[in-house]
């Protein structure tokens, strides 16, 4: 057993999924070494971010509103930051026309798990069948991505 390679991998899918097979053939490891370690890292990255996302929402908003009042008191007069930038115009866009399984399915495939799961968790968190859609698409594009992987060893 190669636990150093398995750890690797279980770090490197917390991060970025997409990629994180593609480095296993070159560690020696067969499909279900890599597919098992790839989406177990994937999955409780995904646990973490996705039932702690209310608490980093509700922080990062406390964050800016204690900001503003500080330059308010301050006299400084803050930067307001565009709401309509091109990437939110194309998050909205995607989640328009992908819907609850697309967000669920390819935000934290494409974007990594993190910032995926974050997203999916803001627009459709209270929905009881968002987690359970996260992790059905990391175990399937954990094994697309893995037979990927092996094609073009």
């Amino acid at each position: 057993m190669n636990w150093a390679a398995y750890s690797g991998l279980f770090g490197f899918s917390m991060i970025k999924f997409l990629f994180a097979p593609f480095a296993g053939p070159h560690m020696h490891l067969n499909f279900f070494e890599i597919y098992i370690s790839c989406c177990a890292g994937a999955i409780v990255c995904a646990t973490a971010i996705y039932f702690s996302s209310e608490y980093l929402l509700k922080r990062a908003h406390k964050k800016r509103v204690k900001a503003a009042i500080e330059a308010k008191e301050k006299g400084i007069e803050l930067k307001v930051k565009k709401k309509f930038t091109r990437t939110n115009k194309f998050i909205v866009k995607l989640k328009r026309r992908l819907g609850i399984v697309g967000i669920a399915f390819y935000a934290p495939l494409f974007l990594s798990i993190p910032i995926g799961t974050i997203i999916t968790a803001k627009f459709y968190g209270k929905l009881k069948k968002t987690y359970p859609l996260i992790v059905v698409g990391i175990l399937v594009n954990g094994a697309i991505t893995t037979c990927l992987a092996f094609l073009f060893k």
